[in-house]
């Protein structure tokens, strides 16, 4: 039998909770780093997080206007420059910091750690966070934001934390849209003294919270950029609503945004899909037959999540990538390890299973995320092959053909041939020429055109392979495309935020 260190008593106190986090981060910490060391030396970096890796405030300028990510482009002015595999470590750091003190706030208050630790650890392989990690230079203040709230959830009362909900929601909209709703779980999870009307206060201070920072981020792009708003990216490709009937007709864009969503949480099989619904379903009932109103807290910060997601999707007609559902399963891995911490109460065997299926998806989840992060080696290894090449060939260095749908390209998600030529800029400390035509860039240099046909569009082949031709000024990198595979370009062919 468990005894609970009761936070209302005389001897109030928060220092359990701390420690709880110190055990938690000692192992998410190096467990984190260990478990992504497929990507810590040399780590796989995105076509436009390349600018946050090398403080270069200009390539980052639209987005202040676009998403309003007004926090990532004050990082961008940094100055100082360190490497990817820093800027990844001190993700994943963040990332592990975050997770112990969500943790400690929702089951550290427990004489048992092992919650406490498995929890964190469940919540490590958030899978979103995988999805984002090839932007980890760009979300690193994101994460400082939702780290530093959720630590000093474990030493302000709850008085304070809704004070600080305000400021912190603004600075967390600033770095990435569904931030605000990881701060709302933390300020619901570390609230003591529950109630529907608690409930009600906090939904309209979040509320109120996230209407001011729209205010303030419009108000701001007015003085800056002279439009009061956001102006949707044309790579999005949006299609913005003006009625019912607009929105009706963009369900099947809600209907792929959480399909995706599903596939992604669930390596896209329905076997492990139907065990997390179970799971959600069983544990939800234990934890509103045990805790009636911590399910509610929990229940309605995913439901609001939730349709905040649909009415984006809806008003604004393009797809939600899988990246943004942070806060989905951070509310699951709640729910799930809440569920076995008061079913343990006593020794019996709905405790044991309840452990033994926490453990399950925690471990699962953490090997999977390993394997994961081994996707990009391929493509950086070729790509380190390639600098070497190139690194003292005289003249121009140019890049033709079908560099995405290259198959290392292919298995690392390459979403634009720029990522290639950033990457050689990056090792190579050159500048590399891109010829490729694009709707939302700038058209290739004139030089592209003075190739030959044969190395400007190059004939497909049977088994391509990347191959160096020189041409009269200097040198061209070529990636045949493959014989009936069509050239795509992901970045317009659906309706994705990027």
């Amino acid at each position: 039998m468990f005894t609970k260190l009761s936070p209302l008593g005389p001897k109030t106190s928060v220092a359990p909770h701390r420690q709880a986090f110190v055990i938690a981060f000692a192992v998410a910490g190096p467990f984190l780093l260990a478990l992504s060391a497929g990507n810590l030396l040399d780590p796989i970096v995105r076509y436009d997080d390349y600018p946050a890796l090398l403080a270069r405030p200009d390539g980052f300028w639209d987005k202040t206007l676009t998403e309003g990510r007004w926090l990532n482009y004050l990082w961008h002015l940094r100055g100082l420059v360190t490497p990817a595999g820093v800027n990844f470590a001190l993700y994943q750091l963040l990332w592990a910091t975050t997770a112990a003190a969500l943790a400690a706030a929702a089951a550290g208050a427990y004489e048992r750690r092992w919650f406490t630790v498995v929890l964190a650890l469940a919540l490590l392989p958030t899978p979103p966070v995988f999805l984002m990690a090839p932007w980890a230079s760009t979300v690193i203040p994101g994460l400082a934001v939702l780290a530093l709230y959720a630590w000093l959830a474990l030493r302000l009362s709850q008085k304070h934390m809704r004070l600080l909900l305000p400021p912190f929601t603004l600075l967390a909209f600033t770095a990435y849209t569904t931030f605000p709703i990881i701060i709302l779980i933390i300020c619901a999870v570390a609230t003591r003294k529950r109630s529907l009307r608690d409930l009600t206060s906090l939904l309209l201070l979040f509320a109120a919270s996230l209407a001011a920072s729209l205010v303030l981020v419009y108000t701001l792009n007015w003085l800056v950029h002279g439009i009061f708003g956001i102006q949707l990216d044309p790579r999005r490709s949006a299609d913005p609503a003006q009625g019912l009937a607009e929105m009706t007709a963009h369900l099947p864009l809600l209907r792929e945004t959480f399909a995706v969503f599903l596939q992604k949480m669930t390596f896209q099989s329905e076997l492990v899909l139907a065990f997390h619904i179970g799971l959600l379903a069983v544990s939800t009932v234990v934890v509103a037959y045990r805790k009636p109103l911590e399910a509610i807290y929990l229940w309605t910060v995913m439901a609001l999540g939730l349709a905040l997601m649909a009415l984006q999707v809806l008003k604004l007609g393009f797809t939600i990538p899988a990246r943004a559902f942070h806060f989905a399963w951070i509310l699951y891995a709640v729910l799930i390890v809440r569920s076995a911490q008061e079913l343990s109460q006593s020794s019996n065997l709905a405790g044991r299973l309840a452990r033994n299926a926490v453990l399950l998806v925690a471990a699962s989840y953490l090997v999977q995320t390993a394997v994961q992060f081994t996707q990009f080696r391929p493509w950086q290894s070729e790509t380190r092959i390639i600098a070497r090449h190139i690194q003292d060939l005289p003249g121009l260095v140019l890049i033709s053909g079908d560099v995405r749908n290259f198959p290392s390209a292919r298995k690392a998600g390459v979403h634009e041939a720029s990522s290639l030529a950033s990457r050689l800029n990056l090792l190579t400390q050159r500048d590399v020429i891109l010829c490729e035509d694009h709707p939302f860039r700038q058209p290739p240099p004139s030089v592209c055109d003075t190739l030959p046909a044969h190395l400007r569009q190059p004939k497909p082949e049977a088994e391509p392979s990347w191959r160096i031709e020189p041409f009269a000024g200097g040198h061209v990198i070529l990636f045949p495309p493959a014989q009936g595979h069509a050239v795509t370009h992901p970045a317009i062919s659906s309706r994705t935020a990027p």
